[in-house]
């Protein structure tokens, strides 16, 4: 791959979104809320990692079933799922629809291999401390596991997509120093290895930014996404998370 050449102007223009929009106000709205609204490492590790999982589709539309789940488990997410209890709400072979592609079945499978993770690890930190040194093999422990369990409608099976979601929750455990995220595994992930989080949105904001030759949203546009973003903040890529949200409010077409 060539070094990516990210001309002046557009640096200019993605160091001041990222200024402008890594606030707290960016929480509002977001998926990222909700691993704000509980108490305590594991149970904020938990709830990102649900919420993220949820994450695709319309915001109005997934972020109340986010907050159901932080219902259902009155705020200790972690225990709700260590626990089995989440067994009493999401039965086996239930085919109801939960969110979209989720039913109740699918739902209750990803949770109970959610269950095992946290019974054999303690914890999802704990996890992708024993399995990865950098952000992406932290993605490919994850889909990994998951496919293991034979789980890959929730979480992807390896890394041949973009693995947008799960790239999202590493940013939110990984980044310290940040309003939204939580940097609770910043000692053993270091940021400038994190993915860039790539749906088709940032795809053709970054296409019209001159960051991205194409539309094709793969892991490997993702990489390349994040190099490119690299150079200009070569300390913390994804930073650039923030200032290509930013353009996209304020150039949406």
């Amino acid at each position: 791959m060539k070094e990516p050449i990210v001309d002046a102007a557009t640096q200019e223009l993605l160091r001041r979104y990222a200024a402008q929009y890594e606030t707290a106000d960016f929480l509002v709205g977001d998926p990222s809320y909700w691993m704000h609204q509980v108490a305590g490492v594991e149970n904020q590790e938990t709830m990102a990692f649900l919420a993220s999982c949820l994450s695709y589709g319309s915001r109005k539309q997934f972020m109340p079933k986010i907050g159901r789940l932080l219902e259902l488990s009155g705020g200790e997410v972690y225990l709700w799922v260590r626990e089995g209890a989440f067994k009493e709400h999401f039965r086996a072979g239930d085919k109801d629809c939960f969110y979209r592609l989720y039913n109740n079945d699918c739902m209750h499978n990803f949770l109970c291999a959610s269950q095992q993770l946290l019974l054999g690890y303690g914890s999802l930190g704990a996890f992708v401390r024993s399995a990865a040194t950098d952000g992406y093999g932290a993605v490919q422990a994850i889909c990994s596991f998951y496919a293991s369990k034979g789980v890959s409608v929730v979480v992807p099976k390896d890394t041949q997509s973009a693995c947008k979601r799960v790239c999202m929750y590493l940013r939110w455990m990984v980044r310290s120093g940040s309003p939204v995220d939580l940097g609770l595994w910043a000692g053993f992930i270091d940021r400038r290895t994190l993915i860039m989080p790539l749906d088709t949105h940032v795809v053709g904001q970054s296409v019209r930014l001159g960051l991205l030759p194409c539309r094709a949203a793969s892991m490997s546009a993702a990489r390349r996404l994040t190099a490119a973003l690299a150079t200009v903040f070569p300390d913390d890529p994804l930073r650039g998370d923030f200032a290509l949200f930013g353009y996209g409010v304020s150039n949406d077409a």
